[in-house]
């Protein structure tokens, strides 16, 4: 087994993967609040995702420490680190778009709520389907590929729903100034990156996988 003695590294990538994964989960829950106007809670959520960034940067760098003075995994090592530096980025994304979301305060009409949320829901959910796929490299990287076609399917939905929304925006709303349209299409832009975060993360997975199974 090419992982057989890389058990500490394995469990400290399993810890990182799901760190990702809640920082995504808040993400969702923060755009929620800002959207339904819980203040407070959505400044729990910007909270808990510094702490996550924060956690999930030393765990990274743990990683890398282990596996470098322990020689672990020397023919794998650069495309690893290079899968958690894309991972790492899915959580910075997730921070900073909820930070611009307090900082700069969009106004988002009722009538585009639920498809902010959707946009965000299916934005998210190409981010929490790559975070299976990365654990399948480790334990069985011929599933890789069976896992990460869903992150290309909701990569594509986000695309078309992001789409619809800027389309509404610019033709359907005249009540609308001009620069709070720009804002809305910068907040639909934010949103979409979480995804497209996700389908490189695929990309990389699928060579990852093919050079083990070689």
């Amino acid at each position: 087994m090419i992982f057989s003695n890389a058990n500490k590294s394995i469990s400290l990538i399993d810890r990182f993967l799901n760190l990702v994964d809640e920082s995504v989960l808040t993400f969702k829950e923060g755009v929620k609040n800002y959207l339904y106007n819980s203040t407070e809670s959505f400044k729990n959520n910007l909270q808990h995702l510094a702490k996550l960034e924060l956690e999930s940067d030393s765990i990274r760098k743990e990683i890398e420490h282990t596996l470098y003075t322990q020689s672990l995994m020397p023919q794998l090592r650069g495309d690893i680190m290079k899968l958690l530096e894309e991972m790492d980025n899915i959580i910075d994304l997730s921070k900073k778009n909820l930070f611009q979301f307090d900082v700069e305060m969009p106004l988002i009409p009722s009538s585009l709520i639920n498809d902010f949320l959707k946009l965000t829901q299916i934005s998210a959910s190409a981010a929490e389907s790559v975070i299976p796929a990365a654990k399948s490299y480790f334990n069985d990287p011929s599933s890789v590929n069976d896992k990460i076609h869903r992150v290309y399917f909701y990569e594509k939905e986000t695309d078309v729903l992001a789409d619809m929304i800027r389309r509404k925006v610019f033709r359907e709303m005249p009540e609308l100034k001009l620069a709070e349209k720009f804002h809305l299409r910068y907040f639909t832009l934010h949103i979409e990156n979480i995804s497209d975060n996700a389908e490189k993360v695929a990309d990389l997975l699928t060579i990852m996988a093919i050079k083990r199974m070689v």
